[in-house]
């Protein structure tokens, strides 16, 4: 059985939706073309007709009937030289001699004209249709019977017209309209794809988002797990040291929800589900409160404040805060020394400034963004404080003080109450 990725039926169902938006734009230009090439070829042979009946009506008010046919006035009319051309026949009326048009734009055979104004001087009625040309060509055909004074028929004229200019005028239109066609529903087709992606890119996102968060929890947290089974192994094998490793265990298991707790965080504000609570607090008095609550073992934490009220959510900016803390105080010392970790806050910006190795400027975005800091953590306490910050509307800067130790800054906009 084929089993596809969550990212290979995201594929799939973005060629899925690009193909229907194009199947049903092809369905709607197929049906608005076909009608354009339609109404193109109705309004041809509408113009044709026009031509005829301009013809075969001037015609019938040209020629007088007093016993004998006189084309006098015809002969003379400009109609007589130009196409369409027509004939003047008896049609088995009483007979005369025939009057053919100068212009011979049509080779027709005179059994056909002769046909025509036949139909049309017995029937009393006009006829039209289709004929063939002597040499082939489909050609429109009018034959108006003509009356005297009395109603009676004694005659009929015959127009012809060639379709070809027609139908070559409507074959052009048919392949501007079907190239066209074929234009629209490729750029169309281009413009779905592109949509499509864009329409499903939140879910894409989302799903690159649950890889990382599993990749992230497992990287984080397989170091303490494995810590915990061999404090817990020892702890069995040596009872006697119990006493000893049981903080060592709790510790562990503190980090370990410390860890779950920030990339729950990071995911929650990463989908956009986490809302903030905005309040106004007091900066200086928050920061205080955080490092009380902040064991402080083998760390020195010396905090200089000022007064600054900023609008905020004070369990994420807590949790923000208490991340830059602990990064200071576990990676902010040097090798076997105690950590010194100093903390300012002035004009909503929380300053933590430590004696450590420092940071690596140019590797600054890589640990808030890909979570790996060069002090031997994850980074990812950097990235919630990041997060955070953003999310308020603010910034997280780091760079290395001159006299040695990283230097983070987190700034806030100031309440303007």
């Amino acid at each position: 059985m084929n089993t596809y990725s969550s990212a290979d039926r995201l594929r799939r169902l973005r060629w899925l939706l690009t193909a229907l938006f194009t199947v049903m734009n092809a369905l709607g230009l197929i049906v608005f073309a076909w009608l354009l090439i339609n109404e193109d070829g109705d309004q041809g042979e509408e113009r044709i007709d026009a031509a005829l009946a301009q013809v075969t009506s001037s015609v019938s008010r040209l020629v007088s009937y007093d016993g004998t046919v006189n084309f006098g006035l015809v002969n003379t009319d400009v109609l007589n030289d130009r196409c369409p051309q027509f004939a003047i026949l008896p049609g088995g009326a009483p007979a005369f001699q025939a009057h053919l048009s100068r212009a011979n734009c049509v080779p027709m055979s005179p059994q056909v004209l002769n046909g025509l104004a036949s139909e049309a001087a017995r029937t009393g009625k006009l006829v039209r249709g289709h004929q063939k040309a002597t040499d082939g060509e489909v050609v429109k055909v009018r034959a108006e019977p003509l009356r005297d004074t009395n109603g009676k028929v004694f005659a009929a004229v015959v127009a012809v017209q060639s379709t070809a200019t027609e139908d070559d005028a409507h074959t052009q239109f048919t392949l501007l309209v079907i190239g066209g066609t074929v234009l629209l529903v490729t750029v169309l087709g281009f413009a779905g794809h592109l949509l499509s992606g864009r329409s499903i890119r939140p879910a894409a996102a989302a799903l690159q988002q649950q890889e990382v968060l599993l990749a992230e929890t497992a990287h984080d947290l397989r170091t303490p797990v494995a810590a915990l089974r061999a404090l817990a192994e020892t702890a069995m094998t040596n009872p006697a040291q119990s006493a000893e490793l049981l903080p060592r265990t709790v510790r562990l298991a503190a980090r370990m929800g410390g860890i779950i707790d920030d990339l729950l965080v990071r995911a929650r504000l990463a989908a956009g589900v986490e809302q903030l609570s905005l309040q106004p607090i007091w900066l200086d008095q928050l920061v205080v409160g955080v490092v009380e609550d902040t064991a402080t073992d083998s760390a020195e934490i010396t905090v200089t404040a000022a007064p600054t009220k900023v609008n905020a959510d004070p369990a994420l900016l807590q949790r923000a805060i208490g991340n830059l803390l602990d990064n200071a105080v576990r990676y902010g010392r040097q090798p076997g020394a105690k950590a010194f970790v100093h903390l300012t806050v002035a004009g909503g910006t929380v300053t933590v400034a430590d004696h450590g190795p420092g940071i690596d400027t140019t590797m600054a975005d890589d640990a808030f963004d890909r979570f790996a800091s060069t002090g031997g953590s994850s980074g990812l306490g950097l990235s919630i404080v990041r997060w955070v910050a953003q999310s308020h509307g603010g910034t997280l800067a780091v760079y290395n003080a001159d006299e040695g130790g990283a230097i983070f800054e987190l700034r806030l906009p100031v309440s303007p109450n």
